[in-house]
C-alpha cells in the first residue's frame, strides 16, 4: 500500500513541534557545563541528543522499518524510507540564548526527498510540504518571491565553522553580493534560511559545508513553493554534496552564474 504522505507529514509536524517544546523548556535549565565541543566551533548538548532520541522513537512508529540519517547518531542504517533529522539546527544560537533555532525533519525515499518539516521554535512557525504538494506555514500556503533581479533581492548565507579551504572564494562572492544586492543576512540556521526562501522572505540562499540534515527538509519546501535548488555548478548534488543554492526561479540563473567565480566549480 502506498504511503499517505500528507498524513505522514502532519504527524511529523506534531513530532517536530513537540520536540520544539522540549527545546524551549530545556533552554531554561542549560548550564555551561552541559555544552560539549564535537569539533572546532561545533557544539552539542544533552538537549540535542535527547531531542533526537525522542524524534527518532516517534518517527520509527510512523513508518516501521524506516532508516535514519541523524546528526547526533552517526552510523545508523538507511532503508527504502529514511528520515533525515537535525534535532536542533542552530545549536550555537541556542547555547548563547539567540532566539533562532529549528527542528528539521526530512523523509527520503531512496535518494529523493518526499516530505519535509522545519519548525522554528521561537516564532512557533511550522513549515511543511510533501511530494507533489504545495508548501505551507501553519496551514497557509507559502510561495517564493517574484523579484526578477539579483540587484533587487535579499539573500541569506551561513559562515563555515571548520572548512576554511574555500574561504577566499566565499569572501569574493560575499563581497559581490554586498555590493550588488539588497543585502545578506545570517540567521545561523540553514533550515530556517531555506524555509524563509520558500516563504518569500529571502529571495535566495547559499552556503557550503552543510550536511544532509541541514538541507533535506528545506530544499523540498523551496521546490514546492515554486523555487529552484542547485549546487554551485548548477547540478543536483545538493543533499550530500555540501553546497547549495536556493532561490526563486526568476533570479536563479543570474544567481548561480555568480558561482562561476568559485575556483573549484
Amino acid at each position: 500500500m502506498p504511503l499517505n504522505l500528507e498524513d505522514i507529514t502532519r504527524k511529523t509536524c506534531s513530532i517536530a513541534t513537540d520536540a520544539g517544546g522540549f527545546l524551549r523548556n530545556e533552554i531554561k535549565k542549560l548550564k555551561s557545563s552541559d555544552i560539549e565541543l564535537k569539533s572546532f566551533n561545533n557544539f552539542v548538548t544533552y538537549v540535542d541528543r535527547e531531542s533526537e532520541a525522542r524524534i527518532m522513537d516517534k518517527l520509527g512508529k510512523v513508518i516501521p522499518g524506516s532508516g535514519f540519517i541523524a546528526e547526533e547518531s552517526p552510523g545508523l542504517g538507511t532503508a527504502e524510507f529514511t528520515w533525515v533529522i537535525d534535532p536542533l539546527d542552530g545549536t550555537t544560537n541556542y547555547i548563547h540564548g539567540v532566539p533562532m533555532y529549528c527542528v528539521s525533519i526530512g523523509l527520503m525515499k531512496n535518494n529523493k526527498v518526499i516530505a519535509g518539516v522545519v519548525y522554528e521554535v521561537n516564532l512557533d512557525e511550522c513549515f511543511y510540504t510533501w511530494e507533489d504538494a504545495l508548501s505551507y506555514k501553519n496551514g497557509e500556503v507559502i510561495r517564493v518571491s517574484r523579484n526578477p533581479k539579483v540587484a533587487d533581492s535579499l539573500f541569506a548565507t551561513g559562515f563555515p565553522y571548520h572548512d576554511y579551504g574555500r574561504m577566499e572564494d566565499y569572501l569574493d562572492i560575499f563581497r559581490h553580493m554586498m555590493q550588488h544586492s539588497r543585502g545578506i543576512r545570517r540567521l545561523g540556521s540553514a533550515a530556517a534560511d531555506l524555509a524563509y526562501v520558500a516563504a518569500g522572505r529571502y529571495d535566495g540562499f547559499y552556503e557550503y559545508g552543510l550536511s544532509a540534515w541541514d538541507v533535506a527538509a528545506g530544499l523540498l519546501l523551496v521546490k514546492n513553493a515554486g523555487g529552484r535548488i542547485s549546487d554551485f555548478s548548477g547540478g543536483e548534488n545538493y543533499i550530500f554534496g555540501k553546497e547549495i543554492i536556493a532561490s526563486n526561479t526568476l533570479i536563479h540563473n543570474e544567481f548561480q552564474n555568480l558561482f562561476r567565480l568559485w575556483k573549484n566549480v
